[in-house]
């Protein structure tokens, strides 16, 4: 008997699983509309859960959602469609609030990741200098903004001139799918400065994952890891990923 059945608690949670719908179409196709690139299903334009038209700015960014349609199984499983699901956020809710999408964005620069370091271990002292310096170092050449980093996790106001300018860099970015998936990195990591990196091109998806989570990373090595945060992060990443592939797609 599997754990599921035998675990009460388990197997209630189970049952209140939502059911995955099943696949209801044969053919995935990427069509020029008027307004971009649709994604159609057996000819059909589909749509987001606000009932609007699924379509994306360019064509690579809709040749990513609909790799995404055409590889789902009997059932669609929504959390294997990290760009689609972008792609929805983008189009039903960043596209009528992006001021105040990208004000939320700008706004971990007042508390970025790589501003905060361990005063120890000297190991992990020297891991997070590794990652969050480029960081830092990128941000007053690319952006003209000098952050101060601290020792701790006490908060440290940063100059303003850095906020300001942080602010600009995310102000540049207009299009909902590229504010909606710097959205998405910026949570991800607590680090605007590696959302943007990223997003820049100075730093690959894999390079800015592996600096956004030095510091578990180091907890790993030391004491190991449980298969469920291992699949929290697993799925992270693949919203993370899917994230700078739009964004290198625009």
């Amino acid at each position: 008997m599997s754990d599921e059945k035998r675990n009460p608690m388990t197997a209630a949670q189970a049952a209140m699983r939502p059911t995955a719908p099943r696949r209801f179409y044969a053919r995935v196709e990427v069509a020029v509309v008027d307004c971009g690139f649709a994604i159609r299903l057996d000819g059909r334009t589909t749509r987001t859960p606000g009932k609007r038209p699924l379509t994306a700015p360019t064509r690579a960014v809709a040749e990513l959602i609909a790799a995404e349609w055409a590889a789902q199984g009997q059932t669609i499983e929504p959390l294997s469609m990290p760009a689609t699901r972008l792609a929805n956020s983008a189009i039903d809710g960043v596209a009528d609030a992006l001021a105040a999408t990208r004000a939320e964005i700008a706004g971990y620069a007042a508390f970025d990741l790589v501003c905060y370091r361990a005063e120890a271990p000297k190991t992990l002292v020297a891991l997070q200098a590794a990652a969050f310096d480029p960081a830092l170092a990128w941000a007053r050449e690319a952006l003209g903004a000098h952050f101060a980093p601290t020792v701790g996790v006490s908060h440290v106001a940063q100059p303003e001139a850095a906020l300001a300018a942080a602010r600009m860099a995310v102000e540049a970015y207009a299009d909902p799918f590229a504010v909606a998936a710097l959205h998405v990195m910026t949570s991800l990591t607590g680090s605007l400065l590696i959302a943007l990196m990223t997003a820049k091109g100075a730093l690959t998806a894999e390079a800015a994952w592996r600096a956004a989570h030095v510091d578990e990373d180091f907890q790993i090595g030391r004491w190991g890891a449980d298969e469920e945060a291992k699949s929290r992060r697993a799925s992270r990443w693949r919203d993370f990923e899917a994230a700078a592939k739009v964004v290198a797609g625009l």
